[in-house]
């Protein structure tokens, strides 16, 4: 993955500046893929789980649907890193389902809604409107998919550990830092690499995931715009394990 921009000077200055907001709440955000797995492959490097060896099977993230499944089988292994680091074993999303429009899968009863991407805990499954999804990454840069799948499998993550939420805004802002979180950590392990460039798209789509106006109290409420990249920034600069 190729995530362009000087992305630990950039988010600092999200943590002490704010962006000009956008009147939409949906997780979009920018940045670009490149595996070191199957490089690492080709040098002899052994003990490839099965996520492992599907990561270095990939293309280097050239198409949509290639950065779909290298930012799941990355992100889910970061977080069964975490987990075995705490003694605990990570339950894999059991499926990353596709749909378009009204005709996504239901969770607990509830329809799915076109223009979205969700977690859902029966069955614990991710769903995402492809063609909404691929929209953004055409239009926005391919870290639309770099943080709504983790940010969604953020929300997995939450399902699987003991946490306490008043309010909806409390989730979705540790879901954003757990995103942030994520994708330093790829980073950082070589797996996705650090480019120049880009500096405003980022920026610019961290602040179209935000809310218009600071509702706390409401039941689908993410997070102001600057609420968001904070959530994000703190993630990606002190790790997961901060949120």
């Amino acid at each position: 993955m190729r995530v362009r921009g000087v992305l630990s000077l950039l988010l600092a200055a999200v943590l002490v500046a704010g962006c000009s907001s956008v009147a939409f709440w949906k997780d979009q955000f920018t940045l670009r893929p490149r595996a070191k797995a199957s490089q690492d492959a080709q040098n002899g490097q052994s003990g490839q789980n099965g996520q492992d060896a599907q990561a270095s099977r990939l293309p280097l993230g050239e198409t949509f649907e290639d950065d779909i499944q290298l930012a799941s089988i990355l992100t889910e292994r970061f977080w069964q890193q975490q987990f075995q680091a705490s003694g605990e074993e990570y339950r894999p999303v059991q499926r990353f389902q596709a749909y378009r429009g009204n005709d996504g899968p239901a969770c607990g009863g509830q329809p799915a809604v076109p223009d979205n991407a969700f977690y859902c805990p029966v069955g614990h499954f991710i769903a995402y409107d492809a063609a909404w999804l691929r929209t953004l990454y055409d239009e926005l840069g391919d870290g639309a998919i770099y943080v709504i799948i983790p940010h969604e499998i953020g929300h997995a993550v939450q399902a699987q550990l003991t946490t306490d939420f008043r309010f909806n805004i409390e989730r979705e802002l540790q879901a954003d830092c757990y995103a942030g979180g994520a994708l330093k950590g790829m980073i950082d392990s070589q797996q996705l690499s650090a480019q120049e460039g880009d500096e405003q798209e980022l920026l610019a789509n961290l602040a179209a995931a935000g809310d218009p106006t600071d509702a706390f109290f409401a039941e689908d409420a993410h997070g102001t715009p600057e609420q968001r990249q904070q959530a994000f920034a703190k993630g990606y600069q002190r790790g997961a394990g901060a949120c």
